[in-house]
């Protein structure tokens, strides 16, 4: 190897850029470290002697040199000079990326050099600290349109003379401001508070006061439009932002350009209004926004920028006509590895909305679904001699629907419905478009969504995927090589592991399959929980019983073998369930204990109450012959026999809560042995409790009611409140005890639609 004798210190001792810049460079719409990073980032550099390799006085030399020994130049003889200064600059190139956020680096982390990672972000910031003006090509030309900040338009002044100028803006006072702008021209696009926004961005910012912004943009020449607040944003940027459809017309109407020029972090005003989930808004822009011009916002990343933040503010029925009419966006992907497909993937709450109905509103929900679907295949071609005897039962139906729809309750599941039945016709229509990808590029796709829509539980995307693309199936989780049912067991997620019993003999392939550590299905379903599924169910004892389910139903799928298998920590199934819920029983103990003693003591007294009442009857008892005075009333006989009811009732009540606690608590029992006993003693309290204030309000009415009917009205209302009170703070519990005990389950075979 030979060298060009340039004597450079370029190598340093630096090993850990964080201890100089702590400080990692991050941005978003509202703002950005970029100042603080850059002054951290060049104090480093230039400590080093580094300088050069940034802003380029250090130049590569020569990868190849003349050989010395005949002074003839050969390509082969490598310049040492050149291999230390790429080492330098490789050096100089990770300090920047270790210090630079997630986001950010995705978007330099594919350029070469020190110097091309630097200009980058010096460029893409720029704008945000006025370093020089931005341009941007105007639509449909190739002229550039130049956009300045109010700084640069008129002489700075103090913030302070343009106050009254602020508050006419906001209040949308023409006169004031009229008079301000004739006495100084140059305020109609001075920068009048601390973001650098003038009084047309103020005005429009209100939503309101269409009026001042007419009049404003009527006086404005229309390349004063164009003025760009402190990070970017125009005056259309901010209406679209805060839905201002009339002064988004009135500004299109004057400088349609403004459609194309973006904000500093490459969002045009379309994307603004996509990202403050601006529906209205969103559709007026999408209407008059072209794709023919020199900006394309419908092209490229930031048209899957649009369609991503589409699909974050669930408009999923936009999203659809973006994908149909753009299809190579359902193709890319952010530099974070973000496509549409992964980000409609983590929609739960679309999802998991319609799976909290009740039964009626499953029942609305389901006819609605079917209608729905039916819609989309009338055609223009049907024929009209078949559909006349339709005509008065369709009209019928739509009378029928239209009245329905005015009921809230029924209008919020339709609407419910309806976004999930939109977010799966997205769905279908990516994978769609997916598929024209070659195979490889296509996996790429739906390998990053698929684990994300298994975790969450999203079986319907899940279902969609596999159908599509059937090698899906095959799917692992980098890292822990998990598949989808790995995943679905680990995040609980039963929706998407009931697919199992939609699935062929293939599903067999899965019983013993085991991940990067050695576990198996049946060793993921002994760890614990995610904190945010155990939440979803009431009480540690009932948390504790829902896992044993899992644990149990995941042991009747796995491989006889795999129950007993030891992972890579030498720990079986069993082994991991019991160290994960330690804690989780001893909760669980806990809460059955106190939900016992609170019971018992009620129980207790009920029954002693119950039992002096039974000795001591109302109205006392005959001297001649000791039958009680009210022997043959049948009041008394209501007495009586409620009595006797509270009196054993209470007592069984009592002898369940004994038993809960003096129960050995093992783990077997929070599955039916100590569920059951709860389900009794709690039903048996309640009836106590019902038949006691029987017993009582009998009593009243035989002493005190003196056998007038209407004193049976206040005694009645007044003996519901404590058994109302008891069904509205304790029943909730019954039922759920009495559901996850006895009720159908979580797990079983979902639809009759084939999985893989």
């Amino acid at each position: 190897m030979a060298s060009t004798n340039v004597q450079q210190p370029w190598l340093s001792t630096v090993n850990n850029a964080a201890n100089f810049v702590p400080t990692k460079l991050w941005f978003n719409y509202t703002g950005t470290n970029y100042q603080a990073w850059k002054e951290q980032m060049l104090c480093l550099i230039q400590s080093q002697g580094l300088l050069g390799f940034i802003d380029g006085t250090i130049a590569p030399p020569p990868e190849t040199v003349a050989d010395p020994a005949d002074g003839t130049a050969a390509a082969g003889v490598r310049n040492e000079d050149y291999d230390l200064w790429v080492r330098t600059d490789m050096l100089v190139k990770g300090w920047i990326l270790c210090s630079l956020n997630d986001d950010v680096v995705y978007a330099v982390s594919m350029l070469r050099t020190s110097r091309e990672i630097w200009m980058e972000l010096e460029n893409k910031f720029r704008q945000l600290f006025n370093l020089f003006p931005p341009t941007a090509t105007a639509a449909g030309g190739s002229e550039p349109t130049v956009q300045a900040t109010a700084e640069q338009n008129t002489p700075q002044k103090d913030l302070k003379e343009y106050l009254p100028l602020h508050r006419a803006a906001l209040q949308g006072n023409w006169e004031a401001a009229k008079r301000i702008f004739d006495e100084d021209p140059s305020a109609l696009t001075a920068s009048i508070n601390l973001i650098t926004a003038t009084a047309l961005h103020a005005a429009i910012g209100t939503g309101k006061s269409i009026h001042f912004v007419e009049k404003l943009v009527s006086a404005m020449p229309e390349e004063s439009l164009a003025v760009l607040d402190d990070i970017g944003s125009t005056a259309l940027s901010v209406a679209a932002a805060v839905s201002n459809l009339a002064g988004a017309t009135i500004l299109v109407n004057k400088m349609p350009n403004l459609l194309y020029v973006p904000n500093n972090f490459s969002n045009f005003p379309i994307q603004i209004a996509a990202l403050y989930a601006q529906r209205d808004m969103l559709k007026y822009l999408i209407s008059v926004t072209r794709d023919d011009c020199g900006l394309n916002p419908y092209d490229g990343l930031p048209g899957l920028r649009l369609l991503i933040y589409v699909i974050d503010a669930e408009f999923f029925d936009i999203a659809l006509y973006l994908v149909e009419k753009y299809p190579d966006l359902a193709r890319l992907k952010l530099p974070d590895n973000t496509s549409a497909l992964k980000k409609i993937a983590a929609k739960n709450s679309v999802f998991c909305k319609t799976r909290r109905f009740n039964f009626w509103q499953r029942f609305i929900s389901s006819r609605f679904f079917e209608e729905t679907k039916s819609r989309p295949q009338y055609t223009h071609g049907y024929d009209i001699e078949s559909r006349k005897g339709q005509v008065v039962w369709q009209r019928l139906h739509a009378m029928l629907w239209k009245f329905v729809d005015r009921l809230v309750l029924i209008k919020n599941v339709k609407d419910q419905t309806l976004l999930k039945l939109q977010a799966l016709r997205l769905v279908k229509c990516l994978c769609k478009e997916i598929e024209s990808m070659s195979f490889m590029e296509a996996k790429d796709l739906y390998f990053d969504a698929i684990p994300v829509a298994a975790q969450l539980g999203i079986h319907e995307i899940v279902e969609e995927i596999v159908e599509a693309f059937p090698s899906a199936i095959y799917c692992l989780t980098p890292g822990y090589n998990h598949y989808i049912f790995h995943v679905a067991v680990e995040n609980r997620s039963e929706h998407v592991y009931n697919l199992i019993y939609q699935m062929s003999d293939h599903k067999h392939l899965y019983s013993d399959l085991q991940d990067s550590n050695g576990n198996n299905l049946l060793h993921l379903a002994g760890k614990l929980a995610p904190s945010h599924k155990l939440n979803e169910i009431s009480g540690a004892a009932l948390q504790m019983q829902h896992e044993i389910q899992w644990f149990k139903e995941v042991e009747k799928f796995v491989h006889p073998h795999a129950r007993e298998r030891l992972n890579n920590a030498g720990k079986s199934p069993k082994m991991v369930f019991t160290e994960e819920h330690k804690i989780l029983k001893e909760e669980g103990e806990k809460w059955m204990k106190d939900t016992s003693n609170s019971c018992t003591i009620a129980a207790a007294l009920i029954a002693t109450v119950m039992f002096a009442a039974a000795i001591t009857v109302p109205g006392g008892n005959d001297s001649n012959n000791g039958y009680p005075m009210f022997s043959y009333d049948p009041a008394f006989i209501v007495f009586a026999v409620s009595d006797a009811i509270s009196l054993f009732t209470s007592a069984t009540s009592l002898l369940m809560f004994l038993a809960i606690l003096t129960s050995r608590y093992a783990e077997e029992d929070f599955l039916r042995a100590l569920p059951k006993r709860l389900i009794i003693g709690l039903s048996t309290l309640f009836l106590s409790i019902t038949f006691m204030m029987a017993a009582f309000s009998a009593t009243l009415f035989l002493v005190f009611g003196r056998k007038q009917a209407w004193v049976l009205i206040p005694v009645g209302g007044l003996a519901c409140l404590p058994v109302t009170s008891f069904v509205l703070l304790q029943f909730p519990l019954l039922v759920d005890l009495i559901y996850s005990t006895y009720g159908p389950g979580i797990f079983g075979k979902q639809s009759s639609r084939p999985f893989y």
